[in-house]
């Protein structure tokens, strides 16, 4: 299938990545309108929700890079992100707030009702998707879920990769939400994105949260910079490397990594 030309965003180089200078509403109508204008003959687009942690396994990991510099869009999920090109770029005046990947989920959601996009949700436990499907019924009750897979904690062999497309297409799904946790979720949106034509987006821990699972921080930590204090205080065994090692990683990526 042909690929569609990717809109013109302006980027800006963080840690050795082209990240959108999108604010929140901007990254949402962008999601929307690729999602409205994709036709059945093209490959799709992928989106990335990129933190500190994000950047840090890219600097180390030279295949996750590349394919973050080929991405559709990669936008600033954490405030570390948010503040370094506001650093760096300061003469471009780029978005003072980040484009949160919980948040888009839900912003992108209640804005597609309008239009009637379909959404297909992929990753996690059938437990917390279907609990994400009662949620959001409640609370968007004109989204439409077309379609959810709990795919096995393992690499899909080319059968079930072939079946697992297939489901999605035959779903009409124009959104794929990804959340496999990081980087195998933004391999797997790519992937999406190269034969479908979807608007593939790797959310993260965005299921978790909407099913109720995985409790959010407060507002106030979501806006300081602080929610990874919360994330880490309640999962200390599985974050602690995200944040303890990768943290450090992500400030000398910043620092060594100023060009694309």
């Amino acid at each position: 299938m042909p690929s569609p030309q990717t809109p013109s965003v302006p980027v800006l180089a963080c840690a050795g990545v082209p990240i959108a200078a999108l604010e929140m509403q901007q990254a949402v109508t962008w999601c929307i309108e690729q999602a409205h204008n994709l036709t059945a003959n093209t490959t799709g687009f992928d989106v990335h929700l990129c933190n500190a942690y994000t950047l840090a396994l890219a600097d180390g990991d030279h295949e996750f890079r590349a394919l973050l510099n080929r991405s559709s869009l990669n936008l600033a999920d954490g405030t570390p992100v948010v503040w370094a090109n506001r650093l760096l770029h300061s003469q471009a005046n780029p978005p003072r707030t980040r484009v949160r990947g919980p948040s888009l989920f839900v912003n992108v959601l209640a804005a597609g009702q309008t239009n009637r996009i379909k959404h297909f949700l992929l990753g996690s436990t059938i437990e917390t998707l279907d609990a994400m499907k009662i949620e959001i019924s409640q609370r968007f009750p004109d989204a439409l879920i077309v379609g959810t897979d709990s795919p096995p904690f393992r690499e899909l062999n080319a059968a079930e990769r072939t079946q697992q497309l297939e489901r999605i297409k035959e779903s009409g799904a124009q959104i794929v939400w990804v959340g496999l946790g990081t980087p195998k979720q933004d391999h797997e949106a790519a992937y999406l994105a190269e034969n479908l034509p979807v608007v593939a987006i790797a959310v993260g821990a965005a299921f978790d949260f909407i099913a109720g699972t995985v409790a959010e921080a407060p507002q106030w930590m979501q806006n300081s910079g602080t929610e990874w204090l919360h994330r880490f205080s309640q999962e200390p065994g599985r974050l602690w490397q995200r944040y303890l090692v990768g943290g450090p990683a992500f400030i000398k990526a910043v620092i060594t990594r100023r060009e694309l």
